[in-house]
């Protein structure tokens, strides 16, 4: 049985509502790990504040991610272990309610419902503001004993959820944080599931990032990333009748008093225009490092995974980056193993990568994804091929990537300090270049006062100008100069 659609429930006053617990668990990319928060807001007003624990929770939320491997499996997995604490408390009389969200939710809505009795609600990534709604209907359903209410929502709603979703983001705590401002994707590469989960592109109002970015540094956010499937394919209602491109907003929030940095990721070639490309050299809040997946260095790969650029015109944005920002440091994402992928098109991988040298990247070997084009592709890679390929491209990102971290030897660099370490006296944080800074705020002798504390902990969640003394394959150790905020 699957509930009605309707307009989200108003949320109910904070004080006549029953205290519930929500543990949300969060698989795959930053745009989850915001909708995670973001569901967390839409249940607060509506009586739910969030637990670290399963065992704790009224209400289960599997946010899923479709791109990894397995990704379906490993929620049914998870179902599983739910089901017997569901249980449990079904035989004391409690309710426990167990709902998947986000991209496998999307994508295998239905056929989830039937395999998985123990799930009660399925939603996708664009209906999340719809949960209370959801959730009622379940509840309503399971009054007088019915324990197999179900409900599925899986629909692309006409009025995006961003106009529902409520202006207390009391979820996002720290220095850092997320912010959505566009999704979808009508790309479609043969490989990915994005248009299909998340819809065609959509990118949000200008004014409405600006406001919510502001309420973000209100509580004392210094770097903001913002996120997108196709982040810089951003087209938002500058609200002057037009629209604004990444880089046109990228200036508007350049104005927020206390935003330090503006991070923005995923990015695709073909939309790195020149304003975007100006504003990391002109806007000092945006960062010099910049996500720039290219997937495969060979132009056959490319054609085959629908890329809609070339090896060359991938060089060639490189080299205007580089251009206009000497500094700047790249990252990527690459697939080995694609289906038809030879052992020339993996050299010519190989190759762009020595070109390039990248600070950092990711990479995988490719796994089909149901409804995919290459999914059906009848030139599949033999597994222990793609496995020597990703074994020798990964030792060559990694050089690439000691390189760069032993470059920034002797360097002063500002720091943003987001928790502490694992030694006494020490704050981890990000360089500019998103890598990881060890740094040491205190000695061991002075490192708590004469109460106890930690007046070292003044420093969380600011900005400071460190020296980098130590580096190694994944992070970098640094000394105080000085805090800058």
């Amino acid at each position: 049985m699957y509930g009605q659609k309707s307009e989200p429930a108003r949320p109910r006053d904070r004080s006549s509502a029953v205290s519930k617990k929500v543990f949300i668990k969060t698989y795959g990319c930053q745009m989850n790990v915001y909708d995670s928060k973001r569901m967390a807001d839409v249940l607060k007003p509506h009586g739910y504040s969030s637990t670290e624990s399963a065992e704790d929770a009224d209400l289960v939320i599997l946010n899923t991610c479709h791109i990894r491997e397995k990704a379906a499996e490993k929620v049914y997995s998870e179902i599983g272990r739910l089901r017997a604490e569901k249980d449990a408390k079904a035989a004391d009389g409690k309710n426990m309610y167990i709902a998947v969200a986000g991209c496998v939710a999307q994508a295998e809505g239905p056929e989830m419902m039937k395999r998985a009795p123990a799930i009660d609600m399925v939603l996708g990534p664009q209906t999340y503001h719809r949960l209370p709604d959801m959730l009622k209907s379940a509840e309503e359903q399971r009054t007088g004993g019915r324990m197999s209410a179900r409900v599925l929502d899986t629909e692309f709603p006409v009025d995006t959820k961003f106009d529902y979703l409520p202006t207390d983001e009391s979820a996002f705590e720290g220095a850092a944080a997320f912010l959505t401002i566009q999704e979808g994707c009508d790309k479609f590469c043969t490989f990915c599931v994005v248009p299909y989960t998340r819809g065609a592109e959509y990118s949000r109002p200008v004014a409405d990032i600006v406001d919510e970015a502001r309420r973000l540094v209100a509580r004392g956010v210094v770097e903001i990333t913002l996120l997108g499937q196709n982040v810089n394919a951003f087209h938002g209602d500058d609200g002057k009748g037009g629209t604004a491109t990444l880089g046109g907003l990228i200036a508007e929030l350049d104005k927020i008093d206390g935003l330090g940095r503006i991070r923005y990721t995923t990015s695709h070639p073909r939309d790195m225009d020149q304003e975007l490309i100006d504003a990391h050299r002109n806007i000092a809040s945006c960062m010099p490092y910049l996500h720039l997946p290219v997937q495969s260095g060979s132009d056959r790969i490319l054609d085959a995974m629908n890329r809609k650029h070339t090896r060359e015109e991938y060089f060639r944005v490189i080299e205007r980056l580089r251009e206009s920002r000497p500094d700047l440091a790249l990252s990527s994402d690459f697939i080995v193993g694609f289906p038809g992928e030879t052992d020339q098109d993996f050299e010519d991988t190989l190759d762009l990568v020595r070109r390039v040298k990248y600070a950092q990247a990711y990479s995988f070997k490719y796994s089909p994804r149901p409804g995919t084009p290459a999914s059906v592709s009848e030139e599949q890679v033999p597994e222990d091929v793609k496995s020597d390929r990703l074994a020798r491209l990964q030792a060559l990102l990694n050089e690439h990537q000691l390189e760069f971290n032993e470059a920034s030897l002797g360097k002063e660099m500002d720091v943003l300090l987001e928790r502490e370490g694992k030694r006494e006296g020490q704050l981890l944080g990000r360089s500019p270049y998103l890598q990881s800074v060890h740094v040491n705020v205190a000695n061991a002798d002075n490192a708590l006062d004469a109460a106890g504390d930690k007046p070292y902990t003044d420093y969380m969640g600011k900005l400071v100008r460190v020296r980098i003394v130590e580096a190694g394959p994944h992070s970098l150790k640094g000394e105080l100069v000085r805090a800058l905020n």
